[in-house]
Protein backbone atom coordinates (compact mmCIF):
# COMPACT_ATOMS: atom_id res chain seq x y z
CA UNK A 1 0.00 0.00 0.00
CA UNK A 2 1.53 3.35 -0.88
CA UNK A 3 2.76 5.45 2.39
CA UNK A 4 2.09 8.45 0.87
CA UNK A 5 -1.48 8.50 1.97
CA UNK A 6 -2.74 9.40 5.27
CA UNK A 7 -5.84 7.45 6.15
CA UNK A 8 -7.96 6.16 9.02
CA UNK A 9 -10.38 3.43 8.45
CA UNK A 10 -12.85 1.06 10.62
CA UNK A 11 -14.83 -0.89 8.39
CA UNK A 12 -14.18 -4.59 8.40
CA UNK A 13 -10.66 -3.80 10.22
CA UNK A 14 -12.54 -2.19 13.04
CA UNK A 15 -9.74 0.17 14.14
CA UNK A 16 -7.42 2.98 12.76
CA UNK A 17 -4.07 2.95 10.61
CA UNK A 18 -2.14 6.05 10.24
CA UNK A 19 0.00 5.55 7.08
CA UNK A 20 -0.63 2.00 6.52
CA UNK A 21 2.40 0.63 4.80
CA UNK A 22 2.77 -3.00 5.73
CA UNK A 23 0.27 -5.64 6.33
CA UNK A 24 -0.01 -9.73 7.00
CA UNK A 25 -3.06 -11.40 6.74
CA UNK A 26 -2.26 -15.09 7.81
CA UNK A 27 -5.18 -18.08 7.26
CA UNK A 28 -5.59 -21.63 6.42
CA UNK A 29 -4.66 -22.33 3.04
CA UNK A 30 -3.14 -20.74 -0.06
CA UNK A 31 -6.76 -20.74 -1.88
CA UNK A 32 -8.28 -18.95 1.10
CA UNK A 33 -4.95 -16.22 1.15
CA UNK A 34 -5.87 -16.14 -3.03
CA UNK A 35 -9.57 -15.12 -2.20
CA UNK A 36 -8.38 -12.95 0.57
CA UNK A 37 -6.01 -10.99 -1.04
CA UNK A 38 -8.19 -10.21 -3.86
CA UNK A 39 -10.86 -8.95 -1.63
CA UNK A 40 -9.10 -7.04 0.80
CA UNK A 41 -6.90 -5.65 -2.36
CA UNK A 42 -10.27 -4.17 -4.02
CA UNK A 43 -11.36 -2.95 -0.45
CA UNK A 44 -8.17 -0.70 -0.02
CA UNK A 45 -8.19 0.18 -3.98
CA UNK A 46 -12.23 0.88 -4.44
CA UNK A 47 -13.10 1.96 -0.63
CA UNK A 48 -10.06 3.85 0.96
CA UNK A 49 -8.63 5.25 -3.04
CA UNK A 50 -4.78 3.27 -1.83
CA UNK A 51 -2.59 2.29 -4.18
CA UNK A 52 -1.65 -1.59 -3.81
CA UNK A 53 2.52 -2.60 -4.41
CA UNK A 54 1.85 -5.83 -6.86
CA UNK A 55 5.06 -6.21 -6.82
CA UNK A 56 5.63 -6.81 -3.19
CA UNK A 57 1.94 -7.99 -2.18
CA UNK A 58 1.67 -11.73 -2.66
CA UNK A 59 0.33 -15.04 -0.73
CA UNK A 60 2.76 -17.33 0.24
CA UNK A 61 3.78 -19.76 2.74
CA UNK A 62 4.53 -18.17 6.28
CA UNK A 63 8.09 -20.26 6.00
CA UNK A 64 8.65 -17.60 2.90
CA UNK A 65 8.09 -14.66 4.17
CA UNK A 66 9.85 -12.15 6.13
CA UNK A 67 7.90 -9.10 8.35
CA UNK A 68 9.08 -6.16 9.96
CA UNK A 69 12.51 -8.04 10.96
CA UNK A 70 10.84 -11.41 12.00
CA UNK A 71 10.36 -14.86 9.84
CA UNK A 72 7.77 -17.56 10.28
CA UNK A 73 8.68 -21.39 11.26
CA UNK A 74 5.79 -22.97 11.17
CA UNK A 75 3.83 -21.83 14.67
CA UNK A 76 6.49 -20.18 15.90
CA UNK A 77 7.91 -16.75 15.29
CA UNK A 78 11.56 -15.50 14.85
CA UNK A 79 14.13 -13.22 13.89
CA UNK A 80 15.21 -12.88 10.47
CA UNK A 81 18.54 -13.51 9.58
CA UNK A 82 19.14 -9.82 8.04
CA UNK A 83 17.73 -8.41 11.51
CA UNK A 84 20.31 -10.62 13.57
CA UNK A 85 23.32 -9.65 11.39
CA UNK A 86 22.19 -6.35 11.95
CA UNK A 87 22.29 -6.54 15.31
CA UNK A 88 25.60 -8.07 15.52
CA UNK A 89 27.04 -5.09 13.03
CA UNK A 90 25.70 -2.38 16.21
CA UNK A 91 27.23 -4.81 18.85
CA UNK A 92 30.78 -5.02 17.27
CA UNK A 93 30.52 -1.26 16.63
CA UNK A 94 29.77 -0.48 20.49
CA UNK A 95 32.14 -3.38 21.73
CA UNK A 96 34.81 -2.40 18.84
CA UNK A 97 38.30 -2.52 20.54
CA UNK A 98 39.38 0.90 18.95
CA UNK A 99 36.17 2.71 20.22
CA UNK A 100 38.03 5.71 22.49
CA UNK A 101 35.81 5.64 25.08
CA UNK A 102 35.60 4.97 28.89
CA UNK A 103 34.30 1.58 29.58
CA UNK A 104 31.46 2.58 31.96
CA UNK A 105 30.20 4.74 28.69
CA UNK A 106 30.20 1.62 26.28
CA UNK A 107 28.48 -0.47 28.92
CA UNK A 108 25.69 2.51 29.16
CA UNK A 109 25.24 2.64 25.44
CA UNK A 110 25.48 -1.23 24.79
CA UNK A 111 22.95 -1.80 28.00
CA UNK A 112 20.69 0.90 26.18
CA UNK A 113 20.99 -1.08 22.60
CA UNK A 114 20.54 -4.50 24.27
CA UNK A 115 16.89 -3.37 26.27
CA UNK A 116 15.83 -2.02 23.02
CA UNK A 117 16.58 -5.06 20.35
CA UNK A 118 15.33 -7.61 23.22
CA UNK A 119 12.15 -4.99 23.72
CA UNK A 120 11.55 -5.59 19.95
CA UNK A 121 12.48 -9.30 19.20
CA UNK A 122 12.17 -10.96 23.03
CA UNK A 123 8.46 -11.75 21.96
CA UNK A 124 9.40 -14.79 19.98
CA UNK A 125 10.31 -18.08 21.97
CA UNK A 126 13.51 -18.63 19.85
CA UNK A 127 16.10 -19.39 22.46
CA UNK A 128 18.17 -21.46 20.88
CA UNK A 129 20.71 -18.94 20.03
CA UNK A 130 20.34 -16.87 23.83
CA UNK A 131 23.30 -18.47 25.31
CA UNK A 132 25.65 -18.03 22.60
CA UNK A 133 24.93 -14.23 22.33
CA UNK A 134 25.89 -13.86 26.06
CA UNK A 135 29.28 -15.55 25.40
CA UNK A 136 29.74 -13.76 22.27
CA UNK A 137 29.52 -10.23 24.46
CA UNK A 138 31.32 -11.22 27.23
CA UNK A 139 34.11 -12.37 24.78
CA UNK A 140 33.84 -9.39 22.95
CA UNK A 141 34.30 -7.16 26.27
CA UNK A 142 36.91 -9.28 28.18
CA UNK A 143 38.73 -8.57 24.55
CA UNK A 144 38.10 -4.50 25.11
CA UNK A 145 39.56 -4.35 28.77
CA UNK A 146 43.06 -6.65 27.23
CA UNK A 147 43.29 -3.98 24.58
CA UNK A 148 43.08 -1.32 26.96
CA UNK A 149 45.50 -2.59 29.44
CA UNK A 150 47.48 -2.36 26.22
CA UNK A 151 51.19 -3.12 27.78
CA UNK A 152 52.45 -6.40 29.83
CA UNK A 153 52.78 -4.77 33.52
CA UNK A 154 49.31 -3.63 33.41
CA UNK A 155 47.67 -7.06 31.99
CA UNK A 156 49.66 -8.69 34.59
CA UNK A 157 48.57 -6.28 37.02
CA UNK A 158 44.98 -6.01 36.55
CA UNK A 159 44.30 -9.77 36.45
CA UNK A 160 45.83 -10.55 39.28
CA UNK A 161 44.08 -8.21 40.92
CA UNK A 162 40.66 -9.79 39.70
CA UNK A 163 41.76 -13.23 41.07
CA UNK A 164 43.44 -14.69 38.41
CA UNK A 165 47.15 -16.92 38.71
CA UNK A 166 50.29 -14.85 38.76
CA UNK A 167 51.84 -17.45 36.29
CA UNK A 168 48.65 -17.32 34.03
CA UNK A 169 48.64 -14.06 34.20
CA UNK A 170 52.42 -13.43 32.65
CA UNK A 171 51.37 -15.89 30.19
CA UNK A 172 49.13 -13.31 28.67
CA UNK A 173 51.28 -10.32 29.38
CA UNK A 174 53.65 -11.90 27.33
CA UNK A 175 51.46 -13.53 24.90
CA UNK A 176 51.64 -12.12 21.01
CA UNK A 177 47.92 -13.44 20.71
CA UNK A 178 45.67 -10.58 19.49
CA UNK A 179 43.61 -9.72 22.20
CA UNK A 180 39.71 -11.08 20.85
CA UNK A 181 41.96 -14.88 21.29
CA UNK A 182 43.21 -13.86 24.39
CA UNK A 183 39.75 -13.31 25.90
CA UNK A 184 38.60 -16.55 25.64
CA UNK A 185 41.39 -18.31 27.82
CA UNK A 186 41.14 -19.66 31.29
CA UNK A 187 43.48 -16.68 32.15
CA UNK A 188 41.23 -14.09 31.27
CA UNK A 189 37.89 -15.95 32.42
CA UNK A 190 39.30 -16.57 35.70
CA UNK A 191 39.98 -12.69 35.91
CA UNK A 192 37.11 -11.15 34.44
CA UNK A 193 34.86 -13.70 35.40
CA UNK A 194 30.63 -13.59 34.12
CA UNK A 195 29.89 -12.40 37.86
CA UNK A 196 32.53 -9.24 37.75
CA UNK A 197 31.34 -8.49 33.96
CA UNK A 198 28.02 -8.09 35.24
CA UNK A 199 28.94 -5.89 37.96
CA UNK A 200 30.86 -3.92 35.37
CA UNK A 201 27.00 -2.83 33.90
CA UNK A 202 27.01 -5.88 31.47
CA UNK A 203 23.19 -6.89 30.26
CA UNK A 204 22.41 -10.60 30.04
CA UNK A 205 20.33 -11.51 27.05
CA UNK A 206 19.59 -14.49 28.49
CA UNK A 207 17.56 -12.96 31.68
CA UNK A 208 15.89 -10.24 29.70
CA UNK A 209 14.42 -13.31 27.57
CA UNK A 210 13.10 -14.98 30.39
CA UNK A 211 12.10 -11.15 32.14
CA UNK A 212 9.84 -11.59 29.56
CA UNK A 213 8.34 -14.96 28.78
CA UNK A 214 9.08 -16.00 32.22
CA UNK A 215 8.42 -12.92 34.84
CA UNK A 216 7.13 -14.88 37.91
CA UNK A 217 10.59 -16.85 37.79
CA UNK A 218 12.85 -13.92 37.15
CA UNK A 219 15.11 -12.63 39.20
Amino acid sequence: MSGDVHVRFREHLRGRYPRVTRLVILVRSKRAGERVMASISRFLIQRLKLTVNREKSKVASTNEIAFLGFIFKGASVRWSDKAFAEFKRRVRKLTGRSWGVSMEYRFAKLAKYLRGWMGYFGITEYYSPIPGIDQWLRRRLRMCYIKQWRWCRTKVRELTKLGTNLRLAISIGLSRKGPYRLAKTLATQSGMTNKWLKGQGLLSVKELWVNIHYPATAR
